[in-house]
């Protein structure tokens, strides 16, 4: 008996691991929760028009007036009716003549008004050359030659004007273009450069920005409320066709900054490697998934470990399929745990007022969520390798962790401000792969950290990086901590430095 009951256990292990690869496969990923869906569905003779009686009057209701909520899905056009930024988007305009003016002359008509429509089009490439003209000047009266120097590029001796190399970079790197596709297009466009090339400008431009990195991260590291994670991706060879795993390590500051450090695994010094700081913040907090590395970090200095309900409801959400009636209980309380987070937000509350809106609507429902958990517990009804008991156990193990929220206003409940601003990375991994050096690797962290944290700001990437590759080099050493993007936006943002293909009458963004 003892045997057929652990063949039966293995045998239920086995199918949940059948029905989570089929779900990986063939399912529909999202966590969203769906409440009772069938209710929503008519019956085959409400499609056909056959529910009512056909000798009775159609039914009719009486529905009382109601304010109608204005939707919040920005609106297409302007209220010009434009759906472009003229300031960005060159126009060329196309005058069509009126066919009843053929044949007469100007003064047999008078034009007393315009009529104008617009037409999305596009060119096959959008490169620029920039053809630099420098006359050679003879003095008479000394007999001497004078020729005003070339243009200095951001990297000396370089073909690539400032906007190329902004360009490049924000295609890979935010619109995830590999560089061969890259290559392609140049030459589809009547440009003849090596792929090589792109490599190493792209390469040595972002090794001009990676002081303004370190000065980010520091500036994180300052940060009261942290969040961090790590994902996988693929960086330098271990042989012949192979790739080695190594990590990103992204570290969320609370002044919107992000910063994605690599490391060849994922041991646990590397937490500290990231976040070491021989002085943490009074009251710091970590927040973070249930990885002993993080716990570890926080205390040995001392600080504040918040974990993520999302990681813990995902648990719980996998165990859906085993145990539907205990799972979806543990759901439903989580969601409304996240329906005060969303009553919240709507009043836009901050500070004590958000801390007390949570300690009397939030905290009673987490206490009832620990205290059905200590009931399932007692209950004793499901077996160790349950899903839905390893859901219980990873639950019970972080309360503490996981109710550090209701106390502190700036703790969020969960990472998904971060698990939004990391997406980066594993799209990247579906379009440019991998890193072919851990070097690589690394400036691919300093790209992301800024580009991101631009978005964050409200920043566009493009005009950042036209204005610091230039200015980078021209600005002290010690004061580059003004260069990182939530800085810049309030010192040089409004007059920013430009390509000199800005000056010209047809510009447009590469």
């Amino acid at each position: 008996m003892r045997i057929i009951a652990q063949q039966k256990e293995e045998i239920a292990e086995l199918k949940r691991q059948l029905e989570w690869f089929k779900r990986q496969i063939f399912g529909q990923k999202s966590e969203r929760r769906h409440v009772d869906d069938h209710s929503l569905q008519l019956s085959f003779a409400d499609v056909e028009g056959q529910g009512d009686d056909p000798q009775l009057p159609p039914a009719t209701t009486i529905i009382a007036a109601h304010p109608r909520r204005q939707s919040s899905k920005p609106e297409t056009a302007k209220e010009d009716g434009l759906f472009f930024d003229d300031s960005k988007v060159p126009v060329e305009t196309i005058t069509l003549p009126c066919p009843e003016t053929e044949g007469l002359s100007p003064d047999q008509y008078e034009v007393v008004s315009e009529k104008v429509s617009h037409r999305l089009a596009q060119r096959p490439g959008s490169y620029v050359i920039l053809k630099y003209v420098r006359p050679v000047i003879k003095i008479k009266e000394t007999e001497t030659l004078s020729c005003a120097p070339a243009p200095r590029g951001v990297l000396d001796g370089s073909r690539a004007d400032v906007s190329f190399l902004a360009g490049l970079i924000v295609d890979k790197f935010l619109y995830h273009i590999p560089l061969y596709r890259q290559h392609q297009r140049l030459l589809n466009s009547g440009i003849t450069v090596s792929r090589p090339w792109l490599t190493q400008i792209t390469l040595a431009a972002l090794a001009l920005l990676n002081p303004i990195h370190n000065a980010q991260l520091e500036s994180i590291r300052r940060s009261r409320v942290k969040a961090m994670d790590e994902t996988p991706i693929k960086a330098g060879h271990t042989g012949a066709g192979q790739m080695k795993t190594g990590y990103f390590w992204p570290v969320f500051g609370e002044r919107q900054e992000i910063c994605f450090l690599f490391y060849p695994d994922r041991s646990h010094k590397r937490v500290k490697q990231a976040l070491a700081t021989d002085e943490p913040p009074d009251h710091g907090v970590l927040l973070t998934d249930g990885y002993e590395a993080y716990a570890g970090y926080a205390r040995s200095m001392g600080l504040t470990h918040a974990q993520c309900w999302v990681h813990t409801r995902r648990k719980f959400h996998d165990a859906r399929m085993a145990e539907p009636v205990g799972a979806e209980q543990a759901l439903k309380m989580i969601g409304s745990l996240y329906a005060v987070e969303d009553a919240i937000r709507a009043a836009a509350l901050s500070g004590e007022a958000k801390r007390d809106y949570r300690l009397t609507h939030t905290k009673p429902v987490v206490d009832a969520f620990f205290v059905w958990v200590d009931e399932m517990f007692r209950k004793q009804e499901f077996l160790p390798s349950s899903p839905l008991t390893k859901a219980l156990y990873y639950a019970r193990e972080r309360e503490a962790a996981l109710r550090v929220f209701l106390n502190d206003p700036e703790v969020s409940p969960d990472t998904n401000h971060l698990e939004r601003a990391l997406r980066v990375i594993p799209m990247g991994k579906k379009n440019w792969n991998f890193c072919w050096t851990e070097v690589g690797a690394e400036l691919a962290g300093v790209a992301q950290s800024l580009i991101v944290t631009c978005r964050l700001q409200d920043i566009d990437p493009y005009d950042y990086l036209v204005d610091v590759l230039q200015r980078v080099g021209q600005h002290p050493a010690s004061e580059v901590a003004q260069l990182i993007p939530r800085l810049w936006k309030q010192n040089f943002a409004t007059n920013p430095l430009r390509s000199d293909l800005s000056s010209l009458t047809h510009d447009s963004h590469p």
